[in-house]
């Protein structure tokens, strides 16, 4: 099983090399793959699931495309 993943901005450096079709097991959640990617949680302010706002504990599904992004400041 596999998901799409996108990490955008100061994430885009844990972006995995097969980010198309990056594997992951059966239950595994947005938070287990943010944990295997080496990103810390802490650093992860919005996460997407197949372009809906998404909370880390949801589950992954067979094709998902997932988003990370970063705080973003401005001003």
């Amino acid at each position: 099983m596999h998901v799409t993943v996108k990490c955008f901005a100061t994430l885009s450096r844990f972006q995995p090399a097969a980010s198309e079709a990056y594997p992951f097991t059966p239950g595994e959640t947005v938070a287990d793959l943010i944990h295997r990617l080496g990103i810390a949680p802490k650093d992860v302010a919005v996460l997407f699931v197949n372009g809906v706002h998404a909370q880390p504990e949801r589950a992954l599904a067979d094709g998902d495309r997932v988003g990370l992004f970063p705080a973003v400041g401005g001003g």
